[in-house]
């Protein structure tokens, strides 16, 4: 049976009919995909699951390596295995901390610079061709919704938390 425009098929998402945890499902990959394909082109294929956040993030300045890890909300144990992986695959470095010899300094190295030039280079991309296809006032609405998720998420997270202790 062929679709029509008042009857959109399963495979593509609408404005107006789809509620908004189906449209987020349907864009989560359009930037790791982009990523993911920069990060291989530019020869950096074996950065790991959420190694490009981590190594991203260091770079533009968000945060250290611990606070980008906490971001990702994964176990202690997955951060550490994360951060050995980065080390051994000549991302980042760990070395102890000259003024505090119990605390680490987890530095990017050239070969972490680069991927995260290339993650640099795919956001851009991505955020290029969405400029292209929204105005800048659907573009800042969508970003105060995705802002008030995350508030709504963190405070959920916080009240779950409190009520655990």
């Amino acid at each position: 049976m062929a679709s029509t425009p008042d009857r959109p098929t399963a495979d593509q998402p609408t404005v107006d009919l789809d509620p908004i945890p189906a449209l987020m499902r349907w864009a989560r990959g359009s930037y790791g995909d982009a990523v993911r394909l920069q990060l291989a082109r530019a020869g950096f294929d074996d950065l790991p699951r959420n190694g490009a956040f981590v190594i991203g993030g260091m770079a533009n300045g968000r945060g250290s390596a611990a606070d980008m890890i906490h971001g990702l909300g994964v176990t202690k144990q997955a951060a550490s295995q994360l951060i050995d992986t980065l080390v051994l695959r000549g991302y980042l470095t760990r070395e102890i901390d000259s003024e505090d010899r119990r605390r680490l300094t987890i530095s990017l190295t050239e070969r972490g610079h680069g991927a995260a030039d290339a993650v640099h280079t795919a956001v851009e991309s991505i955020d290029a061709e969405l400029a292209t296809m929204i105005t800048p006032t659907e573009l800042s609405g969508l970003r105060a919704g995705l802002v008030a998720l995350t508030e709504i998420k963190m405070r959920s997270a916080e009240h779950h938390h409190h009520h655990d202790d």
